[in-house]
């Protein structure tokens, strides 16, 4: 960890991020319930396309997706969906539809916001979806980022844990991303529900590790790392304040002994006061320091959902511009505060929303 991140040049490559993952269809029951609701707002999202979405919509760059989706109604749904938040689509995997699902479906998410004592809720509905069918052997990686260049790959644990065969793929991807030079990026994105089907905890952390000794960013929390990564040892106390970011410099210390690839270790610090507040922080370790962004104290949340991603996307955005360490997690945490406040995975942020928050801008209005 002791070698900064190198970026390759932006224009020798075509994107400036690439994300490999499932894009979902999220119905939002609004403020009320998916158990009583009668309408649905309709989104897209998925946690590593989130991160791709926000870096071309947010900040401006170049970004494609990775992803599987039905031939019918759906999933052109989907695609008009991620064509508005200026993804490139060339990359899709497009599966015949059978009229009824057996074979191959969209992956759905039903998540309601939460409100006071009441936690948010997401409800997926995802089986045998197109994307959680994507295999080894069924992407050209090396034409993907020797021909068309990449700059920085993003996936990430929700897309590898869907099935054995994402897994497979999410190591050949990521093996093909170093081997031709761009910046490998994985969420851990621990999901109980996901972990409690697959039943094999000690496979997916295996499987994790696999992944982990290719990649040069993870983010993640103590959490995700003692369940995804099994750094549940001596020097990693779970116990502490959520805000206090010595759980990261421990991890950052175990993880650059175990994987010398690693350059940058990155998470959120939250702590929850009730489902509509938290208090927010972030840190990011590299190069053996650590950077913490500012604390925001009872920092309303109008939909918590992709706040992590959007961290992540401020992260890459950050060192993609050779801004540094401290700017990445600056950038991260004001991103991820912003996207809270509105509703949908996606961000509805821009640059200068970002960067005024950094700077210290009030909340006071803007007439």
């Amino acid at each position: 960890m002791d070698e900064p991140l190198v970026t390759r040049s932006a224009e020798t490559c075509r994107w400036d991020c690439l994300a490999l993952g499932e894009v979902m269809l999220r119905f939002d029951p609004g403020a009320t319930r998916v158990r009583t609701a009668r309408t649905f707002q309709v989104w897209e999202g998925g946690g590593e396309y989130n991160v791709a979405r926000a870096l071309r919509k947010v900040f401006g760059l170049r970004a494609a997706v990775v992803t599987a989706l039905p031939r019918n109604e759906l999933g052109r749904l989907a695609e008009d969906l991620i064509l508005q938040g200026g993804v490139d689509v060339s990359q899709v995997i497009w599966r015949d539809y059978d009229g009824v699902g057996r074979s191959t479906r969209m992956g759905l998410n039903f998540t309601e916001r939460g409100f006071g004592v009441r936690p948010a809720l997401g409800v997926s509905d995802r089986g045998h979806s197109a994307a959680s069918q994507i295999r080894p052997g069924e992407v050209d990686w090396d034409v993907v980022f020797a021909a068309a260049g990449v700059r920085w790959f993003h996936t990430g644990g929700v897309f590898a844990t869907l099935s054995p065969e994402t897994g497979a793929a999410t190591l050949e991807a990521v093996q093909a991303a170093r081997r031709h030079g761009a910046i490998v990026s994985y969420d851990l994105n621990y999901r109980a529900s996901l972990w409690e089907a697959l039943g094999d905890r000690a496979e997916t952390q295996r499987l994790n590790r696999e992944i982990a000794a290719h990649v040069d960013v993870i983010f993640g929390d103590a959490h995700g790392f003692a369940a995804c990564l099994g750094y549940d040892a001596p020097g990693v106390d779970h116990g502490r304040d959520a805000l206090d970011p010595a759980n990261l410099e421990a991890l950052g210390r175990a993880c650059a002994r175990d994987f010398p690839n690693l350059r940058v270790l990155a998470a959120t610090l939250r702590a929850t006061v009730s489902a509509g507040r938290n208090d927010w922080s972030a840190a990011l370790w590299t190069n053996g320091q650590l950077h913490q962004a500012p604390v925001r104290r009872d920092l309303e949340i109008f939909d918590r959902v992709g706040g992590g991603d959007a961290f992540a996307s401020g992260v890459a955005y950050a060192f993609l511009q050779d801004l540094g360490p401290q700017a990445a997690v600056d950038y991260g945490a004001a991103h991820g505060a912003l996207a809270m406040t509105t509703p949908g995975d996606a961000s509805m942020a821009d640059l200068s929303d970002v960067e005024a928050l950094v700077a210290g801008r009030s909340p006071r209005a803007i007439r």
